[in-house]
């Protein structure tokens, strides 16, 4: 009975929110290493983005998996979204007389930065799906099916995109090193004793995460990746 209310209440929308944010930890890190195969070749990189569309044969079908692990990222997406929306709602209803002066020094510096950052990185995900997913024209360089390493090539040699691809980046990091710290505290694994090591894990994730995906669009501005 309490899982079926568990949306209604502020911790219950924290958990959800810290449940769809390890799925999507997840997901960053194993994309983070499937992009960094770019480093072992064109062949080798195409073989690996072809290959995704069978993972899982014999027992999933061709794109079946992935059809599967899509559906969950975009449902753990917009539930994050809800819930982070509906949080930050109820904190400006218990608050709705606004200051005169308003002093940011008194605003949580953790939680501004989940809310902007998080907002930069929708906006960067959906720049990155119409960059390298769906192929539409938002950079120069074209696009062609069944290119991938090609088309990671034409993308990032445009300067602009990837400029745009290192604050999404940082933005990342950012939204990592601060949820995977609230993630813990919500779900009650944050003590005297966890601290440190959690502490250690979350500014891992805030910097090694970004730094991966960082390095593919600038190895293909200085020539390495081409």
């Amino acid at each position: 009975m309490y899982v079926m209310t568990l949306h209604r209440s502020s911790i219950g929308k924290k958990v959800i929110m810290a449940v769809t944010g390890l799925i999507w930890i997840g997901y960053v890190v194993v994309h983070m290493y499937g992009n960094l195969k770019a480093f072992l070749g064109a062949e080798y990189f195409n073989t690996y983005a072809e290959d995704l569309r069978g993972i899982g044969a014999p027992i999933f079908g061709h794109l079946h998996l992935l059809i599967i692990a899509r559906t969950v990222l975009i449902a753990a997406i917009l539930l994050h979204i809800w819930a982070a929306y509906t949080l930050y709602q109820q904190a400006q209803h218990a608050r709705p007389t606004n200051y005169v002066v308003k002093k940011h020094v008194q605003a949580k510096y953790a939680s501004l930065t989940m809310r902007y950052g998080g907002v930069a990185l929708l906006i960067f995900l959906i720049y990155h799906l119409m960059h390298l997913t769906w192929g539409m024209p938002v950079a120069p360089g074209g696009f062609v099916r069944g290119e991938p390493y090609q088309n990671l090539v034409n993308g990032f040699q445009f300067l602009p995109a990837t400029l745009l691809y290192l604050i999404g980046s940082i933005a990342l990091g950012f939204h990592l090193y601060h949820g995977t710290w609230s993630m813990f505290q919500t779900l009650g694994l944050n003590n005297k004793n966890t601290e440190t090591p959690i502490r250690a894990l979350a500014l891992g994730l805030g910097v090694l995460i970004p730094v991966g995906f960082a390095l593919v669009p600038l190895s293909v501005v200085f020539g390495i990746i081409r």
